[in-house]
């Protein structure tokens, strides 16, 4: 019974696990881009951070948000920056891969501020995991 019941509750605690998508399941590796924009926004929340950047069309002068995906707020203060390092309304040049459903949708590989050329983060993609 005892053994029974370890068991069960060893599936419960690492269903969550489970459920962690990896980058092949929402982003195309072979969707990479870099752009320049406007932060619209920056979202320091659980478990993946997000940064929004408005990203104008030089012909035709449509506006785009890019959603982008980041690591969590953790790691990212480990990598030496904090809440007011990128605010709304900073230019910025940015990395990303694409979403393989909405491309707009991206993981952050690097952002950079064009304010004083610091690149404030450099994880994302499909290469992430791979030591370097």
């Amino acid at each position: 019974m005892r053994t029974t019941l370890a068991i069960v509750a060893g599936f419960l605690i690492a269903a969550p696990a489970f459920a962690h998508h990896g980058f092949d399941t929402e982003y195309d590796a072979s969707k990479k881009f870099t752009l320049s924009g406007v932060v619209q926004k920056v979202e320091w929340q659980n478990p993946h951070m997000r940064v929004y950047v408005d990203v104008t069309d030089e012909k035709t002068g449509k506006v785009t948000t890019w959603n982008m995906e980041m690591t969590s707020p953790n790691t990212v203060r480990r990598q030496g920056w904090g809440p007011k390092d990128l605010v709304a309304g900073e230019k910025v040049t940015f990395t990303t891969y694409g979403g393989k459903v909405v491309e707009t949708r991206g993981s952050l590989v690097t952002i950079k501020k064009l304010s004083d050329g610091r690149e404030l983060f450099v994880a994302g993609g499909p290469d992430a995991s791979v030591p370097k």
